[in-house]
């Protein structure tokens, strides 16, 4: 049986997006929202704004690479957080 993984947006208070991959997407939130993550760390407070899952980390760390790369990538971020469900955050806002 495979474990959930995690692709994630956040939008931090510099208005600039942050993306990363997760097994637990709660635990790495708190992280991010009380300083322990240090790309996040001075940009706080940060804001879930999307996310994906994926069956394994390789598949995880694909997507995340995505976002990384290519010439529309600020447009395509910005399209699936505007089209992104808001009640899936709902679990996570805690």
């Amino acid at each position: 049986m495979s474990a959930t993984h995690y692709v994630y947006i956040l939008k931090c208070a510099d208005g600039k997006h942050y993306h990363g991959y997760t097994k637990d997407l709660k635990k790495r939130l708190a992280q991010h929202r009380s300083g322990e993550s240090r790309p996040t760390s001075y940009r706080l407070p940060v804001e879930l704004v999307y996310f994906e899952t994926f069956p394994n980390q390789a598949e995880a760390m694909k997507r995340e690479r995505q976002f990384k790369a290519g010439r529309t990538r600020k447009e395509t971020k910005e399209r699936l957080i505007k089209s992104f469900p808001r009640e899936k955050l709902l679990p996570f806002l805690e």
